[in-house]
């Protein structure tokens, strides 16, 4: 089955049609799967694994065997699926406190990501970025921007850094890393191919890591040293309604916030920049 037309049907159809052709332990999976659909979009491999009472690696094969590249666009196809009938659930009205209602709603997954991060782990990773060489930022697709926000405000707190780049030129900064360069990886999933390839050579050279992620089991915070975790409230996975980058800026935030140092800043003459480029700014 070619690709362009597998991504247009629906999951479940697909599932229930190769059905027959699956291993024993394939079929577990496609079982789970079936009943609890929209708990799967909330899984990563690690949980969907666990669930389904099978290894990470029958996952990715069952994915492979019914005609996806692999468990992320499995994932998110179904996600799509799911999403079609959640979106005629969302309802805007024209009451003034429609916007004070979505405002609430950041603001409790901001409390959220705050009751699950851990105090100790947060000053651990600040203090392996104020010691650093150099901060290597890895990210891939939509979260390079987030990379390009943490390099910049690093920068202006007196920390060297590489980011927003791609990943056969973060793969090179990794690789001439010196011994006390760090690398902070940045992930939603958790799952990405080239950030793991990154994480990889930098434990190979014996780098120190960070992971910003929104799931502890995945691949990336496993191989982590510290993990920052982004996830906000406990709720259902929606296509059309993800907070993804305003969890990851938030903790990205309060990071930096946990960084900043008046005195390391005046001593590196880091906010010097910012003082000569004042000038073109009204």
């Amino acid at each position: 089955m070619e690709e362009s037309n597998i991504l247009n049907r629906e999951v479940l159809s697909v599932m229930r049609e190769k059905y027959k052709k699956m291993s024993i332990a394939e079929r577990k999976v496609a079982d789970f799967v079936v009943k609890n659909p929209h708990k799967t979009v909330d899984c990563n491999v690690a949980d969907l694994a666990k669930l389904s009472g099978v290894s990470d690696a029958t996952i990715v094969r069952m994915c492979h065997h019914i005609g996806y590249t692999g468990y992320y666009q499995f994932r998110i196809t179904l996600a799509r699926d799911m999403g079609k009938s959640q979106y005629s659930d969302i309802k805007v009205s024209n009451s003034t406190d429609e916007i004070k209602i979505f405002f609430r709603e950041y603001a409790e997954n901001m409390i959220a990501i705050g009751k699950r991060l851990d105090t100790e782990t947060m000053w651990n990773c600040v203090k392996l970025i104020r010691n650093c060489g150099m901060a290597h930022i890895i990210a891939v697709g939509n979260t390079v921007p987030l990379s390009q926000y943490i390099g910049f405000r690093l920068g202006r707190l007196g920390v060297r850094s590489s980011f927003g780049l791609a990943t056969e030129y973060y793969m090179n900064h990794i690789n001439l890393a010196e011994p006390n360069d760090i690398v902070i990886a940045i992930s939603k999933s958790g799952a990405s191919k080239p950030i793991l390839m990154g994480m990889e050579l930098a434990k190979e050279k014996g780098l120190k890591s960070i992971a910003i992620t929104a799931y502890e089991e995945s691949p990336v915070a496993k191989m982590a040293d510290y993990i920052l975790l982004s996830r906000g409230k406990d709720i259902s996975f929606n296509y059309y309604k993800d907070y993804s980058h305003t969890n990851m800026m938030a903790t990205i935030d309060v990071l930096l916030e946990f960084l900043t140092n008046e005195e390391s800043i005046r001593k590196k003459q880091a906010d010097r920049p910012e003082i000569i480029l004042s000038e073109y700014k009204v």
